[in-house]
């Protein structure tokens, strides 16, 4: 790792930096921020809800790349006013997305926009880490995008002596990449990988790549909409709340925790609430700002101890007596009933609220920004409790009816079922 150039560049003399440092310790690694031991625990947030991740008992969270340095800084500023670090991520191009990693002229370009990116951020007090770019190796075929890694970790060592570096995977680690990353991006701290039902066999991807190196997970959470069954008519079958709270825990145990050693720590996905194939699939909070199961799992992970007040617990949808899951085809502009079951754990008084919506058309991949499907006002009733009577639309197609279940506490629950009509 090259010296710093002088005071204003090197890091080692700057007074705002918290040292961290990847160690080596016993069998494993470990991170040093300020010379103690830091497990990062921590989620993916935009810029949103930072206060409740800090009232839930998280040490760090990591963003996606800032639109400008000064709402970097601001970013910064916030998560030292809450006691948060940020693995900021410096948002380089993406093959898939149309950069060309041949074009010498802009790959330096890139290199320069990133090194005043890192001179402007890398001495706040809140900054963890930098993350080199998010997902660059997604439907790539250029390998060149990690000699172009290699080269902003090694300017960032040069400008930045506090502060580690790593890029955020998508594919799976197995011992090609290992070794291409090994051979194009050598100067990376830390390797960070991304994953949702796949993450069961991080433990497996690290003892099969047996470099003797930290980890880190950038993104985790319940099983991707490209990774769960499909009705005939290809749309996607998600979880419930409650259903994802247990994959959530049943991820976190299997893998997360499961390689001490080698995992620095790990930053649960998505600390706010997105569209991506449902406006409920990976958002651990709902549109309006309530907060779902899984966010009181995280609170358990986190502190060993589980919300003062938990929030409502869901089975799953029937509609036309069939099971949520299954293939339900219904008649056009036709009466059904529809009804979840939902406890609460406080005993606190539970609210219903039915919502009908187009099923998304959206073939976007890495969480590239969809649209909405639009809601149809007016063809769901309420019965009663959690039953309600839908009018299904005149007009054929593919649907899905949402269910959210509130507790007048701030939590709720939801579930979904797609259906088809013809």
């Amino acid at each position: 790792t090259g010296q710093p150039t002088s005071a204003h560049e090197g890091g080692a003399d700057s007074a705002g930096a918290i040292k961290v440092e990847v160690v080596k310790q016993g069998e494993g690694f470990v991170l040093l921020r300020g010379g103690v031991p830091y497990t990062i625990k921590g989620a993916g947030v935009s810029n949103s809800n930072l206060e409740n991740l800090a009232l839930h008992g998280a040490n760090s969270f990591r963003n996606w790349g800032v639109r400008d340095i000064e709402r970097g800084l601001e970013l910064l500023d916030k998560a030292e006013e809450l006691g948060l670090t940020v693995a900021m991520c410096l948002d380089i191009g993406r093959e898939r997305l149309g950069f060309d990693y041949d074009n010498a002229e802009l790959v330096a370009q890139q290199l320069e926009a990133m090194r005043k990116q890192v001179l402007a951020m890398k001495d706040h007090p809140a900054l963890l880490l930098w993350i080199i770019g998010n997902e660059p190796d997604l439907q790539h075929t250029n390998p060149k995008v990690f000699n172009a890694i290699n080269d902003i970790s090694r300017m960032i060592h040069e400008v930045d002596g506090n502060h580690p570096t790593t890029t955020a995977l998508a594919s799976s680690y197995k011992p090609d990449l290992a070794r291409l990353i090994g051979e194009r991006a050598p100067d990376l701290d830390i390797i960070s990988m991304q994953k949702y039902a796949d993450v069961v066999n991080v433990p497996r991807y690290i003892k099969e790549a047996n470099i003797d190196q930290p980890y880190l997970v950038t993104e985790w959470g319940t099983r991707g909409h490209w990774e769960v069954e499909k009705t005939a008519w290809g749309a996607p079958i998600e979880p419930n709340s409650s259903e994802k709270a247990k994959l959530y825990q049943h991820h976190y145990e299997l893998a997360i925790s499961a390689v001490p050693e080698q995992i620095v720590g790990s930053y649960v996905f998505y600390w706010g609430q997105k569209q991506e194939r449902t406006p409920t699939w990976y958002g651990l909070f709902l549109v309006d700002g309530s907060e779902t199961e899984t966010i009181d799992y995280m609170h358990y992970v986190w502190n060993e101890t589980w919300p003062d007040n938990r929030s409502p617990q869901v089975g799953k949808m029937v509609l036309d007596g069939q099971l949520s899951g299954t293939d339900i085809i219904l008649e056009p502009g036709s009466d059904y009933e529809a009804s979840i079951i939902a406890t609460d754990p406080d005993a606190d008084a539970l609210s219903h609220r039915w919502e009908l919506m187009h099923e998304s058309q959206a073939t976007q991949v890495g969480g590239d920004k969809e649209v909405v499907p639009d809601v149809l006002d007016g063809l769901v009733e309420s019965t009663g409790g959690g039953s309600v009577t839908v009018t299904t639309p005149d007009k054929p197609g593919a649907y899905r009816l949402f269910v959210y279940v509130y507790d007048g506490q701030g939590n709720a629950g939801y579930a979904n079922t797609p259906f088809l009509v013809e």
